[in-house]
């Protein structure tokens, strides 16, 4: 328990704990921009532009690949885990998404007819076109080259 402490000096793990934030960060600017509002909920929220999740494993990837080698078990195990989320961020979950967008156009109509029901909407942002994902896994690995230029 006494080594606990030393996850703090983790650089891989701070790197990409980085790329995450700036990718949220990023979100609120392009809020800004397409809609001229402030949106702070932007930096809590899934899906929309850059994938966070993308820039997380793509950060995570490339710090294990500058600092260990990119040739190392752990570099591959990285990159697998990465391919993973981000499959899923542009597959999966975009899908339920739009499911989620078809199933509340549903409900808006049946509401029309029978406004007794209770009106829960679902979630329709939930992942991410593949340009999203590409853009969050570009700032990723950028973070990831910059935070560590000279580690290596």
């Amino acid at each position: 328990m006494q080594d606990f402490g030393n996850v703090f000096q983790n650089q891989v793990l701070w790197v990409a704990l980085l790329a995450c934030v700036s990718a949220q960060a990023c979100k609120i600017v392009v809020e800004l921009a397409q809609h001229g509002k402030l949106n702070l909920r932007a930096l809590v929220t899934t899906g929309g532009m850059p994938s966070a999740h993308s820039a997380f494993v793509g950060a995570l990837a490339a710090s294990v690949g500058q600092l260990v080698g990119w040739e190392s078990p752990e570099f591959a195990i990285a990159v697998v885990f990465a391919v993973i989320v981000m499959y899923d961020a542009a597959g999966v979950r975009q899908a339920a998404g739009q499911q989620a967008r078809i199933l509340n156009q549903i409900l808006d109509e049946l509401f029309q007819e029978h406004p007794q029901f209770n009106e829960d909407r679902l979630k329709e942002l939930l992942g991410h076109t593949p340009f999203q994902v590409i853009v969050g896994l570009s700032l990723g690995i950028t973070i990831s080259i910059l935070a560590l230029l000279g580690q290596c």
